[in-house]
């Protein structure tokens, strides 16, 4: 069979290549002051958005006729787990020095699927087993590329905190501290604590010292060199967290899942921080007992940057649809919910500068859907990454005709081998485990 990139189902037989398209009248959601334009062109040229119109001239580019059609920023998912091999490192309560950058899969079919979803860029997370996880990356979704050519450059670097159940090990067999609410607070103290030693020490110099680099992480984020994002849930962790990085002279810069939000929607205001939260999950265990679905809604009313998020490879590709609910739920209105799958989660990754708006100069990532995109029946029929087209609808058909066309020679070959007394084996079915944040028993 010849090769494909990624060599897995529906890769490309040839890397797509960066295109000049102008998209001719269609419903164009800016996520920018401008709001939504109707019946507006948006010309791609050199993998940026080279200009915003009416009656654009293409001056050889593709054109696409998107009348009917909504053209949108592609959707940024700030909590993914998607495209790694790994996800939690459990054993200590600090992992400060591992990297997700080092564990990125490029071949996960969760990639291609999230493209299918209008998705462009996500931040991929260390798991939530111990209060101080590892690095993130951020990463843009090119399907076929290799590990290190998913990763946005541009972005700055960013860890994972995690509190509550998981890091106390209610949910799941551990001996190792904490094992309370309080040991986790006391966990951030002690390493934040050694971490200025560590940084006292390292500007005295001298031949004892030695390269530490947990120690060298913490130290970034002391000095605002790399960002927080802390898994959450109730108010008194979320208060306890931003007071010991008020204690150290530094913010938390998102609380991730945060669906205590509401409570102290005002304190978080007041720290600085963004929130980036599930639509309308609750009671799947004690600490979400107290969620709503208002919670979204509620916290940016009061001025706080909000985005949802996924924590699950399914809810990654409806991405769309759960922003949509906040305009059930609170009243929202609908450019403030698409900002919130776009625009806002740009922000809490300080790269809307590039992504997450359609805006002239910044990075074509683009998504055309068929439809309203918080429709429950939108699709995307292109979405792209700095001018490549990496999901195509019509391609698609294609490749699921190709695909069972395959299936049945494959199975024509085996039940042939079959009749002619060729030893058979058993089935094994290989699944790749499906994981989120609260899967501590299953990614350790």
């Amino acid at each position: 069979m010849p090769v494909t990139y990624p060599n897995i189902a529906y890769g490309f037989k040839d890397k797509p290549k960066q295109e000049n398209i102008l998209f001719k009248n269609a419903t164009v959601w800016t996520s920018e002051e401008e709001g939504v334009l109707e019946n507006t062109d948006v010309l791609v040229k050199n993998g940026e958005i080279s200009r915003i119109g009416q009656d654009l001239n293409a001056g050889g580019a593709q054109v696409v006729d998107a009348t009917g059609k909504h053209l949108t920023a592609g959707i940024i998912d700030e909590h993914s787990h998607l495209a790694a091999s790994d996800i939690n490192e459990a054993g200590h309560n600090s992992s400060a020095e591992v990297n997700m950058e080092d564990v990125v899969d490029p071949t996960d079919i969760g990639i291609y699927r999230d493209l299918a979803g209008g998705v462009t860029t996500i931040q991929l997370l260390h798991g939530s087993a111990n209060p101080i996880g590892g690095r993130s990356a951020i990463l843009k979704l090119k399907w076929g590329e290799s590990a290190e050519d998913l990763i946005f450059e541009q972005a700055p670097p960013f860890i994972k905190f995690a509190l509550g159940e998981n890091v106390k090990q209610s949910n799941w067999s551990g001996n190792r501290f904490p094992q309370t609410r309080m040991g986790v607070e006391q966990v951030f103290v002690d390493y934040f604590s050694q971490a200025r030693a560590y940084e006292t020490e390292k500007n005295k110099g001298g031949e004892d010292f030695r390269k530490d680099l947990e120690m060298e992480t913490l130290v970034e984020i002391l000095n605002g060199e790399r960002f927080v994002t802390s898994h959450s849930y109730i108010q008194s962790e979320i208060n306890m967290l931003m007071k010991v990085a008020e204690q150290f002279d530094f913010n938390i810069n998102t609380f991730t899942h945060i669906l205590e939000g509401y409570k102290v929607a005002d304190k978080m205001k007041e720290h600085g921080v963004g929130a980036s939260t599930f639509s309308d999950w609750w009671a799947y265990k004690y600490e979400v007992n107290d969620a709503i679905p208002y919670n979204a809604s509620i916290m940016n009313d009061v001025g706080i940057t909000v985005a949802i998020n996924s924590d699950d490879g399914e809810m990654s590709r409806r991405l769309n649809q759960e922003a949509a609910k906040s305009v059930k739920y609170g009243g929202m209105s609908e450019e403030d919910a698409w900002k919130m799958v776009t625009i806002n989660p740009a922000k809490l990754l300080h790269v809307d500068d590039l992504v997450g708006s359609i805006k002239t100069g910044k990075q074509a990532d683009l998504v055309l859907w068929n439809n309203h995109p918080l429709s429950i029946y939108a699709k995307p029929e292109k979405t792209m990454i700095e001018g490549v087209v990496y999901f195509d609808i019509e391609r698609d058909e294609q490749m699921r005709k190709q695909i069972r066309e395959e299936r049945n020679q494959l199975i024509g070959q085996m039940l042939k081998a079959k009749n002619n007394g060729v030893k058979t084996q058993p089935v094994t079915k290989k699944e790749k485990q499906h994981v989120h944040c609260d899967l501590l028993e299953e990614v350790q």
